[in-house]
């Protein structure tokens, strides 16, 4: 497997973790509230979601591939559309909604139910593996589910420490909840670029002849 996929993976396993949405703005409300040492519990906890929904994503990707190339291909075009709806909604944000109160007095249980519940996790998980990993269906089986696992974990480890890292600074929080809008437009338009490139790259083969 070429360092490229294994790095697609991390990246894809990067942005699900970093990028603005329920679960960030919950841990920017923990570090708020309780430090760096609670939103650590927080993230840890959601690992256990992280982990799940995105491996479900990478084994329907390589199983969608094994069984029939046209059905990738297929899939790839509902994700880009998916991934693009995602886009357009976070360009044209008005507002954020204020992160949950989700602490409680176990912030490590909290951030595991968080993660495994969350409705949302597996349809993002898919889009974005796919929009990132479609390039390179043809080099894909079910051995390589492992080490696109772990290149993902490596990249949702490294998210979290970044994402604990900025709640812990004062600062960066208070610019963070000043400037939430503007975040999410800009990993709006992030997830735009990637959807075009998907539908591009699917369409093209679907298509093309």
């Amino acid at each position: 497997m070429s360092a490229a996929i294994l790095l697609s993976s991390l990246f894809a396993g990067f942005l699900y973790v970093i990028s603005p949405g329920p679960a960030v703005l919950a841990l920017v409300g923990i570090g708020a509230a309780r430090g760096r040492g609670a939103a650590a519990k927080f993230v840890g906890g959601h690992l256990a979601g992280d982990t799940l929904w995105c491996g479900l994503a990478v084994f329907a990707l390589i199983g969608a591939h094994v069984l029939d190339a046209r059905l990738f291909d297929t899939l790839a075009i509902f994700c880009g559309l998916y991934l693009g709806w995602l886009g357009f909604k976070g360009v044209t944000a008005t507002s954020a909604k204020a992160a949950d109160d989700v602490i409680g007095e176990r912030p490590l249980q909290r951030g595991i139910l968080f993660g495994l519940t969350n409705p949302k996790s597996y349809p993002v998980a898919l889009a974005m593996f796919t929009a990132l990993l479609a390039n390179d269906a043809d080099r894909l089986g079910f051995a390589a589910m492992p080490p696109l696992m772990a290149a993902a974990f490596v990249g949702f480890l490294a998210a979290d420490i970044v994402l604990v890292w900025v709640v812990g600074t004062p600062l960066m929080r208070r610019l963070y909840l000043s400037h939430a809008v503007w975040i999410i437009r800009a990993t709006g338009a992030l997830f735009l670029f990637f959807a075009a490139s998907t539908l591009w790259e699917a369409g093209r083969r679907l298509f093309g002849g």
